[in-house]
């Protein structure tokens, strides 16, 4: 399982996704939050505040009201900025990317909740980009197309974003495997080899498979 702390099973993220959201059968593959990029400019305006007001209460005493103004302005600043702080970070400890066997979601908030959640069968292709800095620090944006409704979902500041994509493709082609797998009775996975073809044939008018490729897998499926 891919994790915050890298790409190396066996690590449990610091906040992990409840277990119980599972469905049966269903196994967790990457659990991240979004990289520190995220985080970097509250750090940042964070940082500075504490510098300036340490400069002004220690280094700088003009006297007079001027300088008690500017005392009281500095701190006024700090304590906005560690309040900025502190909602990014529990925005950040709340965020979740999540790959499971059969499902890519997200999940995010702190007081209310929302989240993104697409079954792996309805993925047609997934993008990611970095620039050269993301590159250096191991961040970046994936975008995932999917057939149906749903269109095209963004995500952003997501950790090792060229692994990620990668392993969403495994799953992907795993769980397309398991769909087509023989079982008892002439079901794949519990889907008639009928009702898979009708889900085929979804997808050409959606405009996610072509002709062709409906062709091939309607083949595949009657064993021609």
């Amino acid at each position: 399982m891919l994790t915050d702390e890298g790409v190396a099973p066996g690590y449990a993220a610091a906040v992990a996704f409840p277990r119980k959201l599972l469905n049966d059968g269903e196994e967790l593959v990457l659990d991240l939050r979004p990289h520190w990029l995220y985080l970097a400019p509250a750090t940042v305006l964070l940082v500075v505040s504490v510098i300036v007001s340490l400069f002004v209460a220690f280094a700088w005493d003009p006297g007079g009201n001027g300088g008690t103004a500017v005392k009281v302005a500095a701190l006024v600043a700090l304590v906005a900025a560690l309040a900025y702080f502190g909602l990014k970070y529990a925005s950040w400890a709340t965020t979740m990317f999540v790959l499971t066997s059969d499902r890519l979601l997200t999940r995010r908030g702190v007081l209310s909740k929302s989240g993104i959640e697409i079954p792996l069968e309805s993925i047609v292709t997934v993008f990611f980009h970095q620039s050269v800095f993301e590159r250096m620090v191991g961040a970046g944006d994936l975008a995932v197309e999917s057939a149906g409704t749903k269109g095209t979902e963004s995500f952003s500041d997501i950790r090792k974003p060229a692994i990620v994509h990668r392993e969403i493709y495994v799953q992907k082609e795993a769980n397309d495997n398991r769909m087509r797998a023989p079982q008892p009775g002439g079901s794949t996975a519990g889907i008639s080899v009928a009702e898979q073809i009708e889900k085929l044939h979804a997808l050409v008018q959606q405009g996610a498979l072509t002709p062709a490729q409906f062709e091939a897998e309607k083949a595949k499926l009657l064993g021609s």
